[in-house]
């Protein structure tokens, strides 16, 4: 082993696979500020968004495996599932490298931490500050807006740690009409309109004022 090591030996590819982009992602890490990369981000021609990519798969994919031998369950194989000594390689570069939420979403709260960091605003509209491609102002909207959607862990983290606070029912978007809602007024409409002219020949721009409550709602 000696001896061929000194001739440059190697082993394994996959080891040597892993150490060059373990080295491209903390090099990435180092000029970005985390290791969040979005999937096509490189670095010296090194893939490190495929390369973390494919580490946050091989976590989960350790996790579940875990998991199902908690509970008791048969564990067929653990190839490709992610060492403990290389989870911990990756979180000592950032120990949010592989959130339970998208990362896009943990990007964006670390960009806006970082801007808040630097003594600006919070932005709160599209438009008002950008970071690494990422609009601000967009998510801190997004964010606000669908409260209801984000995790407990993602509530706290944006109400303690960014100031974000949901949206009040005055900034909340109404719900899209489903296409089901937009028929069934259409034929309230028709209806209203067949009963009362005794014909369906109307106008091309009439419009019919719905009398009542509409479709679905109670009479």
């Amino acid at each position: 082993v000696v001896q061929l090591e000194k001739f440059g030996m190697i082993w394994s590819h996959i080891d040597v696979a892993w150490d060059e982009g373990l080295a491209a992602a903390r090099a990435w890490a180092e000029q970005n500020g985390h290791l969040l990369a979005p999937t096509d981000a490189t670095y010296e021609g090194a893939n490190v968004g495929i390369f973390l990519k494919n580490a946050r798969a091989a976590a989960r994919r350790a996790d579940d495996i875990e998991r199902r031998r908690t509970e008791g369950l048969p564990v067929t194989t653990s190839t490709w599932a992610l060492s403990e000594e290389r989870r911990e390689q990756l979180e000592e570069i950032d120990a949010s490298w592989c959130p339970t939420w998208p990362v896009t979403w943990q990007r964006a709260f670390h960009l806006v931490r970082l801007h808040l960091e630097a003594g600006a605003t919070l932005p709160t509209r599209p438009g008002q500050a950008m970071a690494q491609g990422e609009d601000l102002g967009r998510w801190v909207q997004t964010v606000r807006t669908g409260w209801d959607k984000l995790t407990g862990a993602q509530q706290w983290l944006c109400e303690h740690v960014l100031g974000i606070e949901p949206a009040d029912e005055t900034e909340t978007p109404k719900p899209r009409t489903s296409q089901a809602d937009k028929w069934a007024t259409h034929l309230t409409a028709a209806r209203q309109f067949f009963d009362r002219e005794g014909h369906l020949k109307v106008p091309r721009k009439h419009i019919e004022t719905i009398s009542g409550p509409g479709p679905g709602e109670e009479r």
